[in-house]
C-alpha cells in the first residue's frame, strides 16, 4: 500500500508542528521536497533534478540497485540479534581488516558516526586509565553528549569548555597561525599539540587521546600537512596517549588515492583507533569501530560485556559488503581521482578569473571552495557564499557551506559524480560569480 503524498504546503506545515524546530532543512526559506532518487540526482515532487553534491552518506549513489537487492535479500531470510552468530559480521569485518594497516584488526560494529566515536572515547580511556582529550579547533564529532564535549564546533556554543577537553588549533595553511609559506608547516603545527600536552602535564593531568577527523571538515575542508599526524602520534603516544582518525565523513576511498584519509600522510602513518560511519551502509545506520588488540584487550578486561543489538546484524553488513563491491567494480576510487581532480582544475581556473575566490582546495571528491571579499586580508566573504548556494539551488545544484564562517562552499558528492556533473558546477558557478560581479560594479558607479 502507497503511502499518501502530500502537498509540499502540507509538509512543511506537518513538520513544523511535529518535528523538533532544532531539525532544520537545507534551504530553510524554501525546502526542497525530494520524492525520489538515483545515483547523483535527486528529484523533487514535480519531476524537477537536482544534482546532488553534498550527500557523502550515499557513497555509492542513491538507491544503488546493488545495494537495494542485497538489503531485500537479506532482510526476507534474517535479521537478528547480532549476538546470534552469522557469517555476515565476519566476513565484513575480514574485508574491512584487508584495507587498513596490519595493526588494526579488532572490530566493533555500531549504528551511527556518533557511536563510533563515543565508543572509541571508552576504549581511550580504557586502554590509557587517563581522562584528558585533545581535539583541533572547530572540529566535530558528533551529537551525544560525549561527543559536544569533544566538538568545539558545538560546546562553544553551549556549555563551553571541559577541565578534561583541549583545543588545540587546526592545521589550516590558508587562514591559520602558520600558512603556505612556512618551511615546515607539519612540524609547527605538531609542535602546537605538544605545547597543549605540556600544558596538561603542568595541570597534573594526563592525556588519554588525540581526536582528529582525518580531513577536518566543519572545520573547512581542511588538508592535514603532510607528516603532521605521524609526529602528532609520536608526541601524543610520548605521553601515554593514543590517535583516534575520525574517517566518519573521509573513509571507504573518497580521497581516491586511498581507501582511508589518514593513508595521505604517509605509508610509515597508522592511527590506534578508526571510527567510521556514513559511507559504510550508503544510507543505511551501520558503523564501525577498528582498533588494535592491545586496546580491545584492555577494554575486555574492564570485566562488563560489551554489546550493540543491532550493530553488525546480518542486513547492515550485507549491505556494508554490497558497498565494498560496488566500490571495487565500479573503480569508485579512479573515479573519484579523475573527476575529483577535475572539478579542482576547473575551480582553480575560475580562481584566476574571480577575485572573490580565496583557496580552492581538495583532494578526490572532497573538495572546498573558499570565497573572500579580500584576497591580501583573506576575509571571509559569508554573505557571498550563502549567496551562491542560494543561486545554485535556483539552477537545480545543491550545495552546502562549511567553515568557521561559513564561507566555504564545499563539495563531497556521491562517488559516481561525472566529469559532466563537474564540467556544470564549475560552469554554473563562473555564471554566478560573473553575474554577482557585474551587479557589484552597477552598485559601486551608482547605476542601478
Amino acid at each position: 500500500m502507497a503511502l499518501e503524498m502530500f502537498r509540499k504546503e502540507e509538509t512543511l506545515a506537518m513538520r513544523k508542528k511535529l518535528i523538533g524546530q532544532s531539525c532544520r532543512l537545507f534551504y530553510s526559506d524554501d525546502p526542497v521536497k525530494i520524492v525520489r532518487a538515483r545515483g547523483q540526482y535527486l528529484y523533487d515532487e514535480n519531476g524537477k533534478r537536482y544534482l546532488d553534491c553534498i550527500s557523502n552518506v550515499q557513497h555509492v549513489g542513491h538507491c544503488h540497485p546493488s545495494i537495494t537487492q542485497a538489503a531485500t535479500t537479506q532482510m526476507e531470510l534474517l535479521n537478528a540479534n547480532s549476538r546470534f552468530l552469522h557469517d555476515n559480521i565476519v566476513q565484513y569485518a575480514d574485508r574491512l581488516a584487508a584495507t587498513l594497516p596490519d595493526k588494526l584488526r579488532v572490530f566493533y560494529f555500531v549504528n551511527s558516526g556518533s557511536e563510533a566515536n563515543d565508543l572509541a572515547l571508552r576504549l581511550a580511556h580504557q586502554y590509557t586509565q587517563h581522562e584528558d582529550v585533545i581535539v583541533l579547533d572547530h572540529a566535530y564529532h558528533g551529537h551525544l553528549t560525549s561527543l559536544i564535549d569533544i566538538s568545539p564546533y558545538k560546546f562553544q556554543k553551549l556549555t563551553g569548555q571541559k577541565e578534561w577537553v583541549h583545543v588545540a588549533p587546526i592545521p589550516d595553511t590558508y587562514r591559520g597561525i602558520f600558512r603556505e609559506d612556512h618551511p615546515n608547516p607539519a612540524q609547527a603545527y605538531a609542535d602546537t599539540v605538544k605545547d597543549v600536552i605540556d600544558k596538561v602535564h603542568q595541570k597534573g593531568r594526563k592525556v588519554s587521546a588525540f581526536f582528529s577527523e582525518s580531513l577536518p571538515s566543519v572545520g573547512g575542508q581542511i588538508l592535514l600537512p603532510k607528516g603532521y599526524s605521524t609526529k602528532v602520534a609520536e608526541y601524543v603516544r610520548s605521553a601515554g596517549g593514543v590517535f583516534v582518525a575520525d574517517e566518519v565523513q573521509t573513509g571507504f576511498g573518497r580521497v581516491g588515492s586511498h581507501f582511508w584519509a589518514f593513508q595521505l600522510q604517509g605509508d610509515d602513518f597508522s592511527p590506534d583507533i578508526v571510527t567510521m560511519g556514513k559511507p559504510m551502509g550508503n544510507g543505511h545506520p551501520l558503523s564501525c569501530v577498528a582498533t588494535t588488540a592491545e586496546i580491545a584487550g584492555a577494554f575486555t578486561a574492564n570485566g562488563v560485556e560489551y554489546f550493540n543489538t543491532f550493530g553488525g546484524n546480518p542486513v547492515s553488513c550485507a549491505i556494508g559488503l554490497a558497498v565494498l563491491d560496488v566500490i571495487e567494480k565500479e573503480d569508485l576510487r579512479g573515479n573519484s581521482s579523475r573527476v575529483g581532480g577535475h572539478l579542482l582544475d576547473r575551480l582553480r581556473q575560475l580562481q584566476t578569473k574571480h577575485p572573490i575566490i580565496g583557496d580552492v582546495r581538495g583532494v578526490g571528491l572532497f573538495v572546498g571552495l573558499e570565497m573572500v571579499t579580500d584576497k591580501e586580508q583573506r576575509t571571509p566573504a559569508t554573505d557571498a557564499a550563502a549567496q551562491v548556494v542560494r543561486r545554485l539551488k535556483e539552477e537545480y545544484i545543491c550545495v552546502s557551506t562549511d567553515g568557521p564562517w561559513e564561507n566555504i562552499v564545499k563539495f563531497k558528492p556521491p562517488m559516481c559524480f561525472s566529469m559532466e556533473d563537474a564540467d556544470l558546477v564549475a560552469d554554473r558557478i563562473h555564471h554566478i560569480l560573473t553575474d554577482m560581479e557585474r551587479s557589484h560594479q552597477k552598485l559601486d558607479s551608482g547605476d542601478f
